[in-house]
């Protein structure tokens, strides 16, 4: 599973290489994403995790006279993210854990923002208690994370490609991509944390991970590159290894409609208020 740590090596280098195709992965959260987020006013964002910097750029350019502030453990996303910000005056990035960032004079951020940013912290109570302490009294957060690893077709439909696994099953509760799907677990996180008027929208989609006349091949690139089943089929040699390729080759293909590769995922959309 990835750890917050590992974003700062080899795995957030293969995400800055990978970005183009990471936001595609996630259009629909995105634009359901802005569109709550826009819903509020502000004129002070902080994003949390933010990667590549999708979220930022596009509040940043929607609303000029906001500033914006993306905030990163991967130096190499935040490469990535600074070139795609290049003409926007109102946008910076800053390399750290947002667990401990603190924010400067006239920069306490009165919307909060994450895509999936959020499941990693080592101690969430502490540092959403800290994050709400940064931010403006009222302040909206506003952010996305992947419900149980059960309600999500992708991770089933992945795993089944792969040799099955002989040691313990992940602690759902670690940092991690799951971390935070459960629903009364984060809710408990949250309010322990200080925040308030806590809601959850539940959003099923369509993950596309290849597209175009070679869908299929494209999409195995990708996962070979990203995610589990890339860490899992690289651990494997010889002829296991052919066979996991081979099985991974016919979920894609069983997934393949028209020009595009998806496969079914789920989230929640989680908003929440810091204290006034």
């Amino acid at each position: 599973m990835t750890d917050q740590f590992e974003w700062t090596g080899q795995v957030g280098n293969a995400w800055a290489e990978e970005w183009q195709r990471t936001d595609r992965s996630f259009t629909p959260v995105t634009e359901r994403l802005l569109e709550v987020a826009r819903a509020h006013a502000f004129t002070r964002v902080m994003d949390i995790g933010c990667g590549a910097g999708e979220l930022s750029v596009a509040l940043a350019a929607d609303t000029p006279s906001a500033r914006v502030t993306g905030v990163d453990v991967s130096t190499d996303l935040l490469g990535v993210a600074r070139v795609r910000a290049s003409k926007l005056g109102n946008l910076r990035f800053a390399l750290g854990d947002a667990a401990a960032w603190t924010a400067g004079e006239g920069e306490r951020p009165d919307l909060l923002v994450s895509r999936h940013g959020v499941m990693f912290f080592d101690d969430p109570v502490a540092a959403f208690a800290h994050i709400a302490g940064q931010a403006m009294p009222g302040a909206n957060l506003v952010f996305s994370c992947f419900r149980e690893r059960g309600e999500n077709g992708w991770v089933r439909e992945l795993a089944s490609a792969l040799p099955p696994g002989d040691g313990p099953k992940p602690d759902p509760h670690a940092p991690g991509p799951f971390a935070f799907g459960d629903r009364e677990r984060v809710e408990g996180i949250l309010s322990e944390a200080g925040w308030q008027e806590i809601g959850f929208e539940p959003i099923d989609y369509s993950m596309v991970v290849g597209k175009g006349e070679d869908a299929v091949d494209e999409a195995l690139s990708y996962f070979l590159r990203i995610g589990p089943a890339a860490r899992a089929i690289a651990s494997l040699d010889g002829s296991q290894r052919g066979e996991a390729l081979a099985r991974l080759r016919g979920v894609l293909e069983a997934h393949h409609r028209g020009d595009a590769v998806s496969l079914p995922a789920a989230c929640w959309i989680v908003t929440a208020r810091s204290p006034r």
